[in-house]
């Protein structure tokens, strides 16, 4: 019995003896020495810089590129704030009505941006005035150099004409932006049956902006006469040139070209050697003098057209002296066929 007891104390503290080692760190000896530093590799080979990713933006997207842009804008006849009509802005007219819905889409941003998105034209209680996100909006690529560069406007599309969706103008690049407000907002006249015409609006004629078409060569009055009109689409400014490339050259240091959109020796001087032609030779002459036979006829005041009905010939002439008057080109954009409507308009009137 005693044995049988003493073998079971035995047993008991064999027992703690394993526990106190099984829970208890391990006792750790002194550090060894530290082991021979190994050899150096061979040297990578430098990598190339890659382009800086913003590069292509920052050329324009600054301040310093961007302000004299805001300053040549603002001294142009696109800024609406700088185009009075008997006082006000015409932004002010669009705003109290007197122009109503047809009138926004060359007039405010809003209006210009529905038409273009196929939005209906409307009347707009506040429109905005004309600025850089009227014409410019986003990129449609930023592979300039593939693809060229889109200066970000919103269209590039040709235009088809208000007055003739049969016939599209293509300026082919950014002057088609230019072409959709700047076309006759009616047609020339036509013989009512009877050889006569109505002038029923105060604002009957090719509107402020016929540059397109004149450029063009087509919707003057082509009244039969002595001289020959050209052939449409054939005149040097329109094949050798476009309104871009006269309208917005280089800044000539007195603020014009660029965003003013003022014509410069910058922007003539590669096919006019002699500077800017102010107009066609002797058109300041034969455009008074067709003025003053409007005049008499009663169908032009003060460069106005007058209600009433006149034959078809004195609304043919007078549709042609508002045209090549509302170009404001003095004939340059397409002197040809300016001369011809001009003199065959002096022609059916003497």
């Amino acid at each position: 019995m005693k044995n049988l007891k003493l073998i079971g104390f035995l047993m008991i503290l064999a027992s703690s003896l394993m526990f106190i080692q099984c829970t208890s760190d391990p006792i750790q000896g002194p550090p060894g020495i530290a082991g021979i530093d190994g050899i150096d590799g061979i040297n990578g080979t430098n990598g190339i810089d890659g382009v800086d990713g913003t590069a292509s933006c920052v050329a324009c997207h600054n301040e310093a590129h961007r302000a004299p842009i805001d300053a040549s804008f603002k001294t142009s006849g696109h800024n609406e704030d700088t185009v009075q009509y008997n006082g006000l802005a015409l932004t002010d007219y669009t705003n109290q009505g007197f122009f109503g819905g047809s009138c926004t889409p060359c007039h405010s941003e809003e209006g210009y941006i529905n038409y273009l998105t196929g939005e209906p034209i409307v009347t707009l209680d506040d429109p905005s005035i004309i600025g850089c996100t009227t014409c410019h909006e986003k990129h449609s690529t930023f592979d300039f150099e593939n693809d060229g560069h889109d200066f970000a406007l919103r269209s590039f599309d040709p235009v088809t004409l208000m007055t003739d969706d049969s016939y599209t103008i293509d300026f082919n690049g950014t002057s088609n932006n230019c072409a959709f407000c700047h076309q006759p907002r009616t047609k020339d006249p036509i013989d009512d049956g009877a050889g006569m015409f109505t002038v029923t609006s105060s604002h009957w004629g090719p509107h402020h902006g016929p540059q397109a078409t004149l450029l063009e060569g087509i919707q003057g009055a082509n009244i039969v006469g002595s001289t020959a009109y050209p052939t449409p689409q054939t005149a040097a400014h329109r094949t050798g040139s476009s309104c871009v490339t006269c309208h917005m050259s280089a800044d000539d240091g007195a603020g014009n070209g660029g965003h003013s959109f003022v014509v410069t020796d910058n922007g003539c001087a590669g096919c006019h050697s002699n500077g800017i032609p102010s107009e066609v030779g002797g058109l300041a002459d034969k455009m008074a003098e067709l003025g003053q036979l409007l005049e008499e006829v009663g169908i032009v005041h003060d460069g106005h057209p007058v209600l009433g009905t006149y034959t078809i010939k004195e609304a043919q002439a007078a549709w042609n002296y508002l045209l090549v008057m509302e170009d404001a080109s003095g004939g340059v954009h397409n002197p040809k066929y300016v001369k011809a409507l001009i003199e065959n308009s002096l022609e059916v009137l003497k």
